[in-house]
């Protein structure tokens, strides 16, 4: 099993940054990769960025493409999503997660989730 903690969510300004966290522990051997997913009030979870755990790729969706990074430090477990110039329809909950083989940017395809944290960006 993999456990995800996510911290880092807040009430940001529009144009303002965040950076979330998500700590891993238990069996991190076995991540492939990890991923930052959102949820909108009423709306389904939808993929933002994603990070290959034991290489260098890379992948993020077109709506925060340019604005955010993802980033890890395997030394920690640790993955970072950097969110710049954020924009109100950014407002959602943000989700960790990790899956222990190749998939698409698809939320059901991942077998372990964090808590979630809230991000609230102010027009």
């Amino acid at each position: 099993q993999v456990q995800l903690v996510e911290s880092g969510g807040g009430l940001v300004q529009a144009g303002g940054s965040l950076r979330l966290s998500c700590a891993a522990s238990g069996r991190t051997f076995s991540i492939y990769k990890m991923a930052w997913f959102r949820q909108a009030p009423g709306k389904e979870r939808e993929f933002a960025a994603e990070v290959i755990w034991s290489g260098s790729g890379t992948s993020y969706a077109d709506s925060v493409k340019g604005r955010f990074t993802i980033s890890r430090e395997n030394a920690k477990n640790t993955v970072y999503l950097q969110m710049n110039s954020l924009k109100p329809e950014d407002t959602a909950v943000y989700y960790c997660a990790a899956v222990k083989g190749p998939t698409f940017f698809r939320a059901h395809e991942y077998d372990y989730w964090g808590q979630g944290t809230q991000v609230t960006v102010s027009s």
